[in-house]
Formats: C-alpha cells, structure tokens, sequence
C-alpha cells in the first residue's frame, strides 16, 4: 500500500487516469489537499517516486533495467495519451521496442520481468523479449554487431580432444554457436526453459540446446563441475543452492535435453546421471538418462562407467546394476535378429582384421570387458552379477577374447575361494579359439584356470600352428613350381622381380622357423604338465594327441 499526499492545484495537471479518478471520487471543494492510497502498484515505491516525478513534469531516466517496471505501472496508473501527449505508456513502449532490437538490453529487460511478473505477462512483455531474444540466438551476431557478452564458454568445450562418431567435435559445435550461453544462464529456470524452448523452436542445433541445458545445470549444482575439469571461475556455481531447489533444476533441465542421439557426449549424461543418484532424483529422471546413455554406450569411457553405488546396502563398490540396466537399452537397440555362426578355427590374421571394423557393439564388447577387469577386483563382487554382464554382450561381438580372459583371471586372482564347478562356469565365458598367441601362452601357464581349460588351449593352438604350417607348405611348394615350370628363361641378377622372389622365399623360411619353434615350445609345455599331474593321463586320448609328435 502506498500513501499519496497530492495537493489539488495539481488535480488538473496529472497524467494518470487513475489518478484524476480517485482525486475526483475523495476531494472536496473546501479541502485544499487530499490522501490517496493506492494497492499493488508495479515496481513498489522505487517506480511510483519515478512515475510521481514524471507527472509533477521532471524528466526521468528510462533504462533497460527500469523499463518494464515504468511500463507496468503507467498501464496500472492509466497513463496514456487521453491524458497527456507523449505520456509514460508510449514513451515507455518506445523504448521497449528499442530495447527488443540489443541482446544484452533485451536480457536485462527479461530479467526485471519477473519482479512485475503478473503485469509482465498481461502486457505480453515476457513473450516479446523471448521472441526476439530466440532470433537473435539463432542467428550469427557478428552479421548484425550486436555487442554480445564475450565470455568463452569453456566447458562447452571440455571434450573438444574426443572424438565423435570419428569426428572432431569442433564440427559438431563451433565456437560461433556459444556466445549466448552465459547470458542465458543468469535467468531463473522458469524464464531460460521458456526461452530454450523457443529457441529449439526457430531451428537452433540440437547440439548447441543441450549444451546450453549442460553450461545452465553447472551454474547452478556443484556436482556437476566437481566431476570434471571445469576450473572457470566466471562460471562459478550459484552457491546456497539447496538440495531439494538442484533435484528439481536436474529434473527439469533432463526433460529439456533433446532426445536424439549424440546431441551431448556420453561423459555429459554419465556425470548428469552420477549426480542424479547422489540427489536421489525421481526414477523415471534416472531412467531416461540411463536409456539415453544406452543409445550412445559405444561412446563411453570406461571411467565414467565407474559409477560409485549409492545405494543403501552397498554391496559392491560400484552400481552393477546400473550398468546392466544400460547395456540392456543398448542390446535392445543394437541386437540383431538373427547372428551368424562362428567357425570352428579361426586363424589369428582373421581376428585382427575383423577387430579393425569397429562396430558400435564390438566397441561395447571392448569397453565391457574393460568394465569387468575393473569391477573384479571387487571382493564383494558376486560371481552371478559378472556373469551377467559378461553374457550381455554376445560372443560374436568381441573378435579376440583377451579383454574377457584378462578380467576372468582378475576375478579368479582376488575370489581364491571359488569352487571348482564355479571355476568352469566363470571360465565358459571365454572362446579358447579367440584367444591371441600371447593371450594363449599366458593362459597355458595359468594355474588359476581349470585344468580342462589349460588343454583346451593348448589343444586349439597346436591346431591352430598345424594348420598355419600346412598353409605356409603349401604357399612354399607353389613358389617350388613356379620356379620349374619356367625352364630356361634365365633372369637376369638385377631383376627386380626375381630379388622380390628371393626374398619372399627368404621371408617364408624365417616364418616357417618361427611356427616349428612354437610348436615345438607347446608340445614341451604339454609333456611337462604331464608328467606333473597324473590326472591329465586320460586327456591325450580324449583330444586325439599322438604319444610321438611329427615334425
């Protein structure tokens, strides 16, 4: 309530409607002044000393800060041209329409909104400065001069190393599509979700909305910026932010992300996900960020996937659950109908090459196994959740199985209590054909392994060796006849064609070598454990090895 003395020589002179009215409804002719109260006035006092000294005829300055505020009170005040030329309802619009055409003026002027809210949005305010603040967003600055706020946006560009999809992530965002994050920041959620919205609507990269939505949640939750290596200290948190104020800001900006794949990087929605569960928000915000970083788990890093387990019992160091709850959206998109068969030996210039065409779920098979070297040196880590992350991932998605053998051999490491029956399960979830030369020869040492697994390997890889001798044979006695079916045609010593001959021969030979001597390496190796274990004296038998190998 504001109390207004006005003396009535002045009565004739106000240029407020309202003013002339209720002057006229409480004055008496005796009665030289009259008191005036008047409700609710836009701005409070501040405005109404303004509006009070535009009347009584002294000029007043209108800035981009008190504009809205001026225009909302002479609306409430009835301060048009019925009474009085060039009054404060046109010249305040004036300058508002000004003001619509400057960014920085045009943030300011929303800002201020919400004090006169109410008045704001009956006069259409708020959504002019919104239109006009999305169009100038989505245009190039530089084109129209606008003196924009030149801050850098670092975190924005925090994985600019990374690649994605194999492409610098410079083409993705440019620094040019940046420039109004910060302005954007400093309006309250109702405002920047109102304004976001808009933006996307007249076109603005998908890319460029999330990482806005990304640059806005880390003003506002500590959690966010204590996850990376965001050290800008123009970007500092907004500090006495309450637990419950960031669980609905993280809510709320989640349900803003675009929802397509690759709009932000893996590592953004792993961090917005970590923070989610430390401010225990809803389920179904957990739940779209999992499903969102299941689209995209071919982008991962391994330590992001690390996520510490925040649940009550903790009963593994890390949440195992999550990231099968994650793996399950990206088998549910990536898991074809129908898979081929493996063949039964698989030469190891084969596996190589096939590992060159990383597919998204060979890049999954990979970074799991990866994922499940780190979690096996868990003690608490159960043999039924490994299992069930191992076999997410179907077999033929990891072209070698060193990644699972390597965290088979970790778990078995730090879980020595392991039955038997519980050992070949563990150990049924690798390929022994899979297996790389320096993989096999680790694991033909292994004494961790079952014994049925020790010979497994060294039986595939004698097969292996057997039938990579036989194909260099065959290459050799092919060169063997080429050279007598050429009868006399002598070439000369500077050919170069018979020089490439020569040492291909000579490259042969040296390989040859090298096969027998791992060949017979394998066999010393067999003989030895068995002699030293008499339960293996059936084994022979079982495989098919001769008492005397050939050479």
């Amino acid at each position: 309530m504001l109390p207004l003395k006005l003396a009535k020589s002045h009565f004739s002179s106000t240029r407020s409607g309202l003013l002339k009215k209720l002057i006229a409804e409480s004055s008496n002719e005796d009665e030289s002044s009259c008191v005036l109260q008047l409700y609710d006035v836009p701005g409070g006092a501040k405005t109404f000393e303004d509006i009070t000294r535009f009347c009584y005829g002294v000029k007043i300055e209108i800035t981009s800060l008190n504009v809205v505020s001026l225009r909302c009170a002479a609306e409430y005040l009835q301060m048009t041209e019925d009474y009085g030329e060039a009054n404060l309802v046109e010249q305040t619009e004036t300058f508002l329409n000004e003001i619509f055409s400057n960014w920085p003026d045009s943030i300011k002027a929303l800002e201020t909104c919400e004090e006169v809210q109410p008045f704001a949005e009956d006069l259409h305010i708020v959504s002019r400065c919104i239109d006009s603040l999305a169009m100038k967003a989505c245009s190039d600055p530089n084109l129209f001069n606008w003196p924009v706020a030149a801050r850098n946006c670092k975190q924005n560009q925090e994985d600019d190393h990374a690649l994605w999809n194999g492409i610098s992530r410079d083409t993705r965002l440019s620094q040019s599509d940046d420039w109004w994050f910060y302005d954007v920041s400093l309006l309250s959620l109702p405002f920047y979700k109102r304004l976001i919205i808009a933006i996307e609507a007249k076109g603005m990269k998908s890319e460029a909305v999330a990482a806005s939505l990304i640059y806005y949640l880390r003003r506002f939750l500590p959690l966010m910026n204590r996850q990376s290596s965001f050290t800008d200290t123009g970007h500092a948190t907004i500090p006495n932010t309450s637990e419950a104020d960031q669980r609905a800001l993280l809510e709320e900006i989640v349900e803003l992300i675009p929802n397509k794949r690759g709009v932000t990087s893996s590592k953004n929605l792993l961090r917005l996900l970590r923070t989610a569960m430390i401010l225990s928000a809803s389920p179904s915000c957990r739940e779209n960020l999992e499903r969102r970083v299941g689209a995209q788990l071919d982008q991962a890093a391994l330590v992001d996937l690390l996520i510490p387990n925040m649940g009550y019992s903790m009963e593994t160091l890390y949440d195992i659950d999550c990231i099968q709850r994650i793996l399950d959206h990206f088998m549910s998109i990536y898991q074809p109908a129908s898979v081929a068969a493996s063949p039964c030996i698989i030469e190891q210039g084969a596996l190589m090459a096939g590992a060159d065409a990383l597919t998204p779920m060979t890049m999954v098979a990979n970074l799991l196994d990866g994922y499940l070297a780190e979690v096996a040196s868990d003690t608490n880590m159960s043999l039924a959740k490994f299992l069930a992350l191992a076999i997410a991932i179907p077999d033929y998605a990891r072209p070698l199985d060193d990644g699972i053998y390597h965290a088979i051999d970790v778990y078995l490491k730090i879980h020595p209590w392991l039955t038997d029956s519980e050992r070949e399960q563990l150990c049924r979830l690798m390929n022994c054909q899979k297996l790389s030369l320096e993989a096999s020869t680790h694991a033909a040492q292994n004494e961790r392994l079952p014994l049925r697994v020790i010979v497994q390997v060294l039986f595939f890889e004698q097969l292996r060796l057997r039938t990579s001798i036989s194909g260099w044979f065959f290459v050799s006695d092919n060169l063997d006849n080429g050279h007598h079916h050429s009868g006399n045609v002598v070439l000369p010593n500077n050919d170069p064609c018979q020089r490439d001959t020569a040492e291909g021969n000579e490259n042969l030979r040296e390989r040859l070598l090298e096969l027998e001597k791992e060949c017979s390496s394998i066999r010393n190796e067999l003989q030895k454990l068995t002699k030293t274990k008499k339960s293996w004296s059936i084994l022979p038998k079982r495989f098919g090895f001769r008492k005397k190998s050939e050479s």
